[in-house]
């Protein structure tokens, strides 16, 4: 499974295709250059993994959600729904038709790493929602960092 770094801006053609960036196809080397397409829960934007990350979430998924419970199998219905896409010999991926929706009609895309994949914006969505002002050093201290009850030394 490899670990996806970066932030790459693509062109999405008139059929739905985009070049996958050298940079993120070198961190391929070797790996089966298989992808699923899903569209995130969190955000106006598709998530691209590779199909062995993909695989992986959904047995770990599998072994956490209760299939006799509607509700658990309802969030596996949601969080397997992707599109198995390959890169072509041109080094292009294509958006499945029904999955094009977040991406609106913009031609400019925003490929964002998150480490176990690749979320694809729209770039104005992407610049937008960027802008929002949080301070995350903050929120990453109370996240990660030392914990309060703990005494500085």
């Amino acid at each position: 499974m490899s670990l996806l770094i970066g932030i790459e801006y693509c062109k999405l053609d008139s059929n739905g295709r985009f070049k996958l960036p050298i940079a993120i196809k070198k961190q391929l080397e070797g790996d089966d250059c298989r992808f699923v397409i899903r569209p995130s829960i969190y955000a106006e934007c598709l998530e691209l993994w590779t199909y062995a990350s993909f695989e992986e979430e959904i047995a770990n998924l599998q072994k956490e959600l209760n299939p006799y419970s509607i509700e658990d199998r309802k969030m596996l219905r949601v969080l397997s729904a992707g599109n198995i896409v390959e890169i072509d010999s041109n080094d292009r991926l294509v958006i499945p038709n029904e999955q094009r929706e977040p991406l609106g009609d913009s031609k400019d895309l925003v490929l964002q790493s998150t480490g176990k994949f690749m979320e694809i914006w729209n770039r104005d969505t992407y610049n937008r929602v960027n802008k929002e002002t949080i301070n995350y050093a903050d929120k990453i201290d109370k996240r990660l960092g030392r914990s309060a009850n703990v005494s500085e030394e």
